[in-house]
């Protein structure tokens, strides 16, 4: 690992001293103190490019606004101490609402990623009138949990299947209710029961965007993304952002073909919790006890090592795939499980890349997620504070 120094100084982040794009250096140098968990005054100047004079305008700005927040000043070196700068978690907070096809949860998010309190509830399939009824029901309270006010909230997040219409004969979900959603406007009903804007983002690219906002990928520029819920989906980081795609869905990995197996041939066959949601019914354990917080997973034995296996066997393949399209750095995995089924699985993968043909590709680093089973919650908030705050590098470059 590099250290500090010679990472700020390597950073392809660069920024630029015209005073019309103040705006983009003020993200920029954001991004750079959530990447880095703080900086100081000397430390950004050297990550950026910019100015002393332009980094302090842009330090004053940020401190002003609530944005960041001053740490104890470091002493001890030649000159003056500096004063290293973090995210203010109190500058702002977020509703977010992870719509999945198991379980919805409503939690507050502060604006440093950290959720102040969230409620859960399991069902065997979502339906518009049920979630609606659940944020109504809870909304308040999980509000003064946290201790704070409806008015606090900046905007609400939602993570959710775009399609939640589709694969639904794979959960044996009546497919008549499920269609419901082909129609429903989830912005327009929410905005009406939260008087705030809501921003609705694909429930695997916005745990991606968890990843990348909360988690630390200093190092990385582009990598792949894998999260597993009741289906498998994922994410796609390039040039240090997430690029979701002209229709939101990039990373979409469950349809992607792997080779035939009789159970399927696609991803979604295999390395989904529902195909472990059905060897536990076979064995009369409750199906949906997998998605029971702080549930022992060791009960599920043998039936998880089985499942960990043909996963694992399955995403290293996805993985050879998805490097024949673009030369990813690294993998990251990461899902509904606990940490140690999470690097069972992430140790699995691995093991089967170095025994697969990769010849024409590079082995990418496998990575275990950082952000684990509230990513997608996180990822609801995150996608707003990417669009508020953060610099998106595709669309620059697009531009």
């Amino acid at each position: 690992m590099k250290n500090k120094e010679n990472l700020l100084s390597s950073s392809l982040k660069r920024g630029t001293n015209l005073q019309s794009v103040r705006s983009y250096n003020e993200k920029l140098v954001l991004q750079l103190i959530r990447e880095h968990g703080e900086l100081s005054k000397a430390e950004a100047t050297i990550a950026t490019g910019l100015s002393a004079n332009a980094m302090s305008q842009i330090f004053r700005t940020l401190e002003s606004s609530n944005l960041l927040k001053r740490g104890k000043p470091i002493r001890g070196r030649i000159g003056q101490p500096s004063t290293p700068l973090s995210i203010n978690g109190k500058a702002n907070y977020y509703l977010a609402l992870n719509i999945a096809r198991r379980t919805v949860e409503l939690s507050v998010i502060d604006f440093k990623g950290q959720i102040l309190h969230s409620c859960k509830e399991r069902y065997e399939f979502p339906i518009p009138a049920k979630i609606l009824q659940f944020v109504k029901s809870n909304l308040n309270d999980v509000v003064k949990t946290a201790k704070l006010k409806l008015k606090d909230m900046a905007s609400l997040g939602v993570a959710m299947p775009f399609e939640l219409w589709s694969w639904t004969e794979m959960y044996s979900s009546p497919a008549d209710l499920l269609d419901q959603w082909r129609d429903f406007d989830i912005s327009t009903a929410l905005e009406q029961i939260c008087n705030l804007d809501v921003l609705v983002e694909n429930d695997a690219t916005a745990a991606c965007r968890s990843e990348l906002v909360f988690g630390s990928h200093i190092e990385r520029e582009d990598w792949v993304y894998f999260y597993i819920d009741t289906f498998i989906g994922g994410g796609i980081v390039l040039n240090g952002s997430v690029f979701p795609g002209r229709r939101g869905n990039a990373g979409g990995f469950g349809p992607m073909r792997v080779p035939h197996h009789r159970e399927g041939s696609r991803l979604i066959d295999h390395a989904s919790l529902i195909v472990l949601e059905r060897e536990l019914a076979k064995k009369g354990i409750d199906p949906l006890s997998c998605y029971i917080e702080n549930q022992n997973w060791n009960d599920f034995e043998p039936m998880l090592s089985d499942w960990i296996t043909r996963a694992a066997n399955n995403i290293a393949h996805a993985i050879v795939s998805s490097l024949s399209v673009m030369d990813f750095e690294a993998a990251v995995i990461d899902g509904s499980f606990p940490e140690e089924v999470k690097n069972r699985l992430v140790n699995q993968v691995d093991k089967f890349l170095n025994e697969t043909d990769l010849q024409g590709v590079h082995k990418p680093e496998i990575i275990s997620g950082q952000i684990g089973a509230k990513a997608q919650s996180k990822g609801a908030a995150a996608s707003i504070i990417s669009k508020d705050y953060l610099i998106d590098n595709n669309m620059l470059h697009r531009g």
